[in-house]
């Protein structure tokens, strides 16, 4: 069933059911009252990343609260999607972009790694987490991406699964067509890795080339921003192996 864009969507906490009613917070009070100018009986969509989605009704029982009351489901929690995107952190504004990006274009996981070459930083998770909640109610998106701390690239393949596999974009690579190395890999279960805006290190790449579970794809003759590179890379994954396919 496909999203109802026409109609305002809102993340919410609670448990949604019919009949299930509670207040708004103080920041879903002010974008509703003062910024929507959400009138008495206005009916809204809601979701939490659990329970599917649901059309809401909004009442204002004083000045200072807005309550929404649930009225009937109008799609269901779909399938978790399973796609983890392991990137280095960028710049604040470049950053907040690829974190959306990777949840619109699918990603399950989102892993900050920390590489050699690393030039941004992750100031605060909830920062990332607030993205994703923004890009999901944009995006009629219902499953809410986990957002993990970050980890140093070599404890994070140390500890890797190796059940899943990485796919990581090189620049170095000897092709310049992803296709045929994508479709040669069997594994369902996948990981993408988008390196720093220096591109990783020597001693990186040797580490990634030698283990088992990480296959290395080019992305065509250009050299692209990361931020460019992981929406490229996770368009061609989802649609040569992913759930486009």
């Amino acid at each position: 069933m496909r999203a109802n864009y026409r109609m305002q969507r809102l993340f919410v906490d609670a448990a949604l059911f019919a009949g299930a009613s509670f207040e708004a917070s103080k920041e879903q009070f002010h974008y509703l009252a003062n910024v929507l100018r959400a009138e008495e009986g206005t009916r809204l969509l809601v979701f939490n990343g659990r329970d599917g989605e649901w059309t809401a009704d909004v009442s204002y029982p004083t000045r200072k609260r807005l309550l929404l009351t649930v009225a009937e489901q109008s799609r269901p929690q779909p399938e978790a999607s399973d796609l983890h995107y392991l990137f280095a952190p960028l710049k604040v504004g470049r950053l907040d972009y690829l974190v959306q990006k990777a949840v619109e274009m699918g990603a399950g996981l989102l892993q900050p790694v920390m590489s050699q070459h690393v030039q941004g930083k992750i100031g605060s998770l909830e920062r990332l987490e607030a993205n994703v909640i923004e890009a999901a109610e944009q995006c009629g998106i219902l499953g809410i991406p986990q957002v993990a701390p970050p980890r140093r690239l070599d404890e994070l393949l140390q500890d890797w699964p190796q059940d899943r596999r990485i796919v990581y974009c090189d620049e170095g690579h000897e092709s310049q067509n992803p296709l045929p190395v994508l479709q040669a890999i069997g594994e369902r279960k996948l990981a993408l890795l988008v390196g720093p805006e220096g591109g990783f290190s020597d001693a990186e790449r040797a580490l990634l080339r030698s283990l088992p579970f990480v296959t290395p794809i080019p992305l065509g003759p250009r050299i692209l921003r990361a931020d460019t590179a992981a929406v490229a890379a996770m368009a061609v994954i989802q649609a040569t192996i992913g759930d486009w396919h």
